[in-house]
């Protein structure tokens, strides 16, 4: 019968903070293995010694290398995986021998844990049971008397690896954070705290619960005494805010602005150099997740992402950090007037919101702009814009609009065709469309302009298929007057 492989979390490092169980499985043990440098001193022997029994054979495994170089030929990576398929023969070898092992994880096991490595190799194997232990962020939480998140709140765990900028974006999107495996990398991370504008309120935690435990404000710890054991932690903004002075409430001649800036259809090739201007000029960013991460990095400002469908929460917010006397930007996709949050803002305006704020608009690059360029000249004469999401307006409304514009043999850019909860709507235009026009009309089907998955197809109004179209298309249906010659579609200027 084989033994059993345990994986046992041992918390932070105080070994008060160790679970009744892993301490019971350490005790009871035939083999007690862990990892450790070439010295062979081991910070998880250390904590779970209180618990350790005499006659227990313990099982080194003694890492090649640590923060210096290697000859072997695959490099850093390739000792290192050939360290963990040696440590796990050694393993194995007890297990097979049916004796239970004990493999000890600072921390938790499956948090940045070496036992995973293990556990890959092993757990096809034999029987393997995880116990898992407190986090190196739960104690960072603990020491410093701050919540990491509450309510609503986003916590972002991220490794200090990560380039600046990648790190910088993250930190910029979340509302808490904990940043590990400092030590060589801390400028690096105290960088990106600062672009994302958040280094003031970041804390330094070193050995958290140990006897030599350290904790100080990010931006004052000095590079050259930071170990690998320590993280960077972004506690709950709320709380920060609770317990903080309540600022004074400002007046309408200190309140600061609201600029609703569009960003285009894609990528940077699209922004207006007005709006690159404005974007680096304001103090916060606002707006859905993925347009926010469109926006450059800039050193101290900061970013409130949200949601796709919480248009009045964003211009609350926006108006409310106004108000305070912040520069902010609200941002949207393609022109923030053409069903976007240019009129989500002034909408919250009207109802009270943000007084003595004032609001600017800076137009964009539109996706029905951006869509007819790839083909031709579509919108070339008259045409009609409009959405065919019935979220914020009845089907009965659209239906009518359609026909109108039909009617009146108008161009029409559609946005909005289809999503996966609005799978009928597009198939219902396309009917109504056909009371005026010849099945023969040019359609442009527009999905991604400018972005990785770009795709332009042209088909005919008789031959569209509303299930090969999605929410990130947009529609362009010709007039009577619209013409396809070799690929290129345009409506003549004049009748």
């Amino acid at each position: 019968m084989t033994g059993t492989l345990y994986g046992v979390g041992l918390g932070p490092g105080d070994p008060e903070l160790m679970t009744v169980k892993a301490a019971r499985l350490i005790s009871e043990a035939s083999v007690i293995a862990y990892h450790c440098a070439r010295h062979g001193r081991s910070i998880a022997r250390s904590v779970a010694e209180p618990y350790l029994r005499e006659g227990q054979f313990e099982e080194k495994l003694v890492y090649p290398v640590t923060t210096e170089t290697t000859d072997h030929p695959g490099g850093y990576e390739g000792a290192i995986a050939d360290f963990y398929e040696l440590c796990a023969k050694r393993l194995a070898e007890h297990l097979d021998a049916g004796r239970d092992v004990v493999l000890l994880c600072e921390g938790d096991p499956f948090f940045y844990g070496s036992y995973m490595y293990m556990h890959e190799r092993l757990s096809g194997r034999f029987e393997a049971v995880v116990v898992p232990g407190v986090t190196s962020v739960s104690a960072a939480s603990s020491v410093i008397g701050r919540p990491l998140v509450q309510r609503d709140e986003v916590l972002t765990v991220l490794p200090g690896t990560l380039p600046a900028p990648e790190l910088a974006r993250r930190l910029a999107d979340t509302d808490a954070a904990a940043v590990l495996k400092l030590g060589r990398t801390f400028s690096s991370v105290r960088e990106a705290f600062a672009e994302a504008g958040k280094l003031d309120d970041a804390v330094y935690v070193e050995r958290a619960t140990w006897g030599q435990q350290r904790i100080e404000p990010l931006a004052s710890v000095d590079p050259s005494t930071v170990p690998y054991f320590s993280l960077a932690l972004l506690p709950s903004p709320a709380y920060a805010s609770r317990v903080s002075p309540v600022a004074p409430v400002p007046s309408p001649s200190s309140a600061g602005e609201v600029v609703v800036v569009g960003l285009g259809p894609a990528g940077p090739e699209w922004l207006t150099p007005e709006a690159a201007a404005e974007l680096a000029a304001v103090e916060h960013i606002v707006g859905y997740g993925p347009y926010v991460a469109r926006v450059p990095q800039k050193a101290g400002q900061q970013r409130h992402a949200s949601g796709n469908r919480v248009e009045a929460d964003r211009a609350r917010e926006a108006l409310s950090l106004a108000a305070a006397g912040s520069r902010v930007a609200v941002v949207s996709s393609g022109d923030p007037g053409v069903f976007a949050m240019a009129s989500a803002v002034l909408e919250q305006v009207a109802e009270g919101h943000g007084a003595g704020v004032r609001v600017r608009i800076v137009p964009g690059v539109t996706a029905a702009q951006a869509a007819a360029s790839r083909v031709g000249a579509p919108l070339g004469h008259d045409y009609c814009v409009l959405s065919l999401s019935d979220r914020l307006k009845p089907w009965e409304i659209i239906e009518k609009r359609l026909d109108a514009a039909g009617a009146a043999d108008l161009v029409l850019a559609l946005y909005n065709p289809a999503s996966r909860t609005r799978t009928t709507q597009l198939a219902d235009a396309r009917a109504v469309l056909l009371r005026h026009r010849a099945p023969e009309t040019p359609v442009v089907v527009a999905r991604d302009v400018g972005g990785a998955e770009e795709d332009i197809r042209i088909t005919t109004l008789g031959d569209l298929d509303p299930s090969t179209v999605d929410m990130r298309c947009l529609l362009i249906v010709g007039s009577s007057r619209t013409r396809v010659d070799g690929g290129v579609v345009w409506t003549p200027r004049s009748y």
